[in-house]
């Protein structure tokens, strides 16, 4: 009589587990519906209705499953807007590149005094010379010496061993590569503000190989 009455109740387990398995377009039962329909939290934009998505939420606190304005904020958003004013630092806290593109013979009047964030480590260096041989080797080529594969293309690449560009400081070297100067395009948009430092760097390391 208990075999017949555990063999009872293992079938009626598992006739409600089938109830709850999907068939065709019925995705079948939501255990934790809650899970299933997360909601993005975006921070400026905030769905305020209480009820949105009541249906869905298994927690049974009085709303719906797709409310997420924080009501307590004047705005009923996640975050509150910047200050007025405000500036955005790098994750090292590095403020915005902030001179103007103007014309060469102006690049060192504009980055008086401005010098590389970056400490000295040799690091940088390695770190730079990858960075080169993605996006200055094809044109400067491997020393520096204006011979890249493409350079041929364009008459006039700088060979930045010449004794023009020896005296250039990162910085002058910085702003070059995020604003152009001459025949070499911007790479501000291309290259982040660490990663300019870097190539400025390895350029006036390989300036001094031969």
């Amino acid at each position: 009589m208990r075999m017949m009455n555990l063999k009872n109740t293992l079938m009626v387990a598992a006739a409600v587990s089938l109830v709850g398995c999907a068939g065709g377009d019925n995705p079948g039962r939501e255990y934790a519906p809650n899970m299933y329909h997360s909601v993005a939290y975006e921070p400026l934009s905030q769905i305020t209705d209480e009820q949105a998505g009541a249906w869905a939420n298994a927690l049974d606190n009085g709303r719906g499953e797709y409310f997420n304005s924080n009501k307590y904020n004047p705005y009923r958003m996640n975050m509150r807007e910047p200050a007025p004013n405000t500036v955005k630092r790098n994750k090292y806290g590095w403020l915005p590149y902030r001179s103007k593109n103007v014309p060469k013979d102006s690049i060192d009047i504009v980055i008086k005094g401005m010098t590389s964030p970056l400490e000295e480590n040799p690091v940088y260096v390695t770190e730079g010379k990858a960075l080169y041989e993605v996006y200055c080797k094809h044109c400067h080529g491997v020393k520096g010496m204006a011979d890249g594969k493409v350079s041929d293309k364009y008459p006039g690449v700088a060979n930045l061993k010449g004794d023009s560009y020896l005296a250039m400081s990162e910085a002058h070297i910085f702003h070059v590569i995020t604003y152009g100067a001459g025949l070499m395009g911007a790479h501000g948009s291309q290259v982040s503000p660490e990663d300019r430092w870097r190539i400025a760097r390895y350029v006036k390391d390989l300036q001094k190989q031969k």
